[in-house]
């Protein structure tokens, strides 16, 4: 899960936890709500922990280039 993914959820769940009056039978709105916005805090907080974690470094060798000379010089 990205970032943008995450603050997908937590949007999408806060408005269904905090904005929509529906009363549909069988499911509980505002609690599916808070779940989405619950998973999306813990993909964000997950994410922007990876983001930071330290990459290696690997330094890029150039290949061998003799010198440039004269072709007289030879």
């Amino acid at each position: 899960m990205r970032i943008g993914s995450s603050i997908v959820l937590i949007a999408i769940g806060l408005i269904l936890a905090l904005a929509v009056n529906l009363d549909i039978s069988g499911v509980d709105l505002q609690l599916v709500g808070w779940i989405l916005a619950a998973v999306g805090v813990v993909g964000l907080l997950v994410s922007l922990a990876l983001a930071r974690r330290p990459r290696p470094v690997v330094a890029r060798e150039e290949p061998y280039t003799p010198p440039h000379t004269h072709p007289r010089d030879y």
